[in-house]
């Protein structure tokens, strides 16, 4: 009989490769450690450039284990230096911020926190992106590579990142000389929990693996009046609905069907009565696009359709649709392909084949890439992904269809353990490949 998807990867997870050294041993002897931390972390989550008692906490941690910290970086982000003799930089990164989401998971250390976001309503907080697990696989990084200085050579930068789930935090530290101030990596790598594959698997894309994401408003005014008379009325309802129906070709119609986009009309308001037609209509849009090039077809031709709606519906010159962008953009993240599949043999060698697999890219958004995008002809970066779905979980999933939480989801509780061994084993590995002992020589 055929071993299952899950039993083979179980097994797996089992399997411990020859080249996987003492690198995994001296991260499970912290485990006790980590996972105390993680629990601390999630009980505790703040939001996004809130962060004020999480980053003190990990600059903490990183004194004690010989770094040189700058706290306060691009608002609360945290610079840890490593310095190790000659050889190359390495950045590894791990974002601190948390989600306004109640959380309903039913863990012991569920959050409790309470909050006031942007949108001004008081709500619950949680860790429902895992970034608790990533600072926890950090720190473990972060313990061993201080720990087994012997056997790398060169300089090793740790930040912890404000302000992820915004898109504000990684442009605030480099604004504020996250490429200036300390020492400009050569590489730069982190890792993110995923909701998707199963626990301890890790899955890397090179080239784009996350999206563009952008927040575009329209404002359609109309000329209100009584619903019983329209012919007296230029209706915002009836224009706001064509501009939705039109967005629509951005994608079938004008974008490569090889090159992925996403319009997608997440909110559209308007009026406040049956028989009132309204004076204005307001739509809120999320755009998602991988390339520059594609990204600018989408927002130009959302500004095009908006007034070609409007002056297919007779509205004046000087009542036209007004379409405006959200500041907080977030580039795409694109992995050097030549690095992520250099990287990808390594991990292949220190996990196996099963548990390393090439993914698809994702329409989410990362601001990991804006490190790339800032030193576009030096800095070669990766972000990969390492599976949360814990194995009861999946196996559910598998033979009854039972229905998984994704990230951001209220329900999201990730095998937290083997999240944090495998981003901590994969990010330590990963940097000493890169500074190798022999560099000094």
């Amino acid at each position: 009989m055929k071993m299952s998807t899950f039993a083979l990867f179980a097994a797996a997870l089992l399997a411990t490769p020859a080249h996987a050294d003492d690198l995994r041993g001296e991260i499970a002897a912290g485990m006790p450690g980590l996972m105390a931390l993680y629990r601390d972390l999630h009980a505790h989550p703040e939001l996004s450039m809130a962060e004020v008692s999480t980053a003190r906490l990990l600059a903490t941690r990183m004194r004690a284990l010989g770094f040189e910290v700058t706290e306060g970086v691009g608002n609360t982000g945290v610079v840890a230096v490593l310095r190790n003799g000659a050889g190359p930089t390495v950045l590894l990164r791990a974002d601190m911020d948390g989600l306004p989401v109640v959380e309903q998971t039913g863990l012991t250390f569920a959050s409790k926190e309470l909050a006031i976001p942007a949108s001004g309503v008081k709500t619950g907080v949680m860790h429902a992106c895992g970034h608790d697990t990533h600072m926890a696989g950090w720190i473990g990084a972060a313990t061993v590579l201080a720990a087994d200085r012997a056997v790398w050579s060169g300089t090793l930068v740790m930040i912890a990142q404000p302000g992820e789930e915004t898109g504000e935090g990684a442009a605030a530290m480099l604004a504020d000389g996250l490429f200036t101030r300390f020492p400009k990596p050569d590489y730069a790598l982190a890792f993110h929990d995923a909701a998707q594959y199963p626990a301890g698997m890790i899955g890397y894309t090179p080239g784009y693996a996350l999206a563009n994401v952008d927040s575009v408003n329209i404002l359609v005014p109309g000329v209100g009046g009584h619903g019983a008379y329209p012919h007296m009325t230029k209706d915002p309802i009836v224009l706001a609905s064509s501009i939705v129906m039109r967005l629509q070709t951005l994608v079938s119609r004008e974008s490569n069907p090889l090159e992925p986009a996403v319009v997608t009309v997440g909110s559209f308001h308007a009026g406040s009565k049956h028989n009132i037609i309204p004076d204005e209509a307001r739509l809120q849009l999320t755009v998602r696009s991988y390339s520059d090039e594609s990204r600018k077809l989408l927002l130009d031709g959302i500004a095009r359709i908006a007034k070609g709606e409007a002056i297919a519906a007779g509205m004046p010159e000087d009542r036209m649709p007004v379409v405006t962008m959200e500041d907080r953009y977030t580039p795409s993240t694109f992995n050097d392909a030549d690095f992520a599949e250099r990287m990808a043999v390594g991990f292949r060698a220190r996990f196996g084949g099963e548990r390393v697999r090439q993914v698809p890219p994702v329409m989410a958004g990362e601001d990991f890439g804006r490190f790339r995008r800032a030193d576009p002809g030096g800095l070669k970066s990766l972000i990969f992904w390492v599976g949360g779905v814990p194995p009861e979980k999946l196996k559910a999933a598998q033979e009854q269809g039972a229905v998984l939480p994704s990230l951001h989801s209220p329900f999201w509780a990730p095998d937290a353990a083997a999240v944090i061994a495998t981003g901590a084993e994969a990010l330590a590995g990963a940097a000493m490949e890169l500074m190798p002992a022999t560099a000094a020589q």
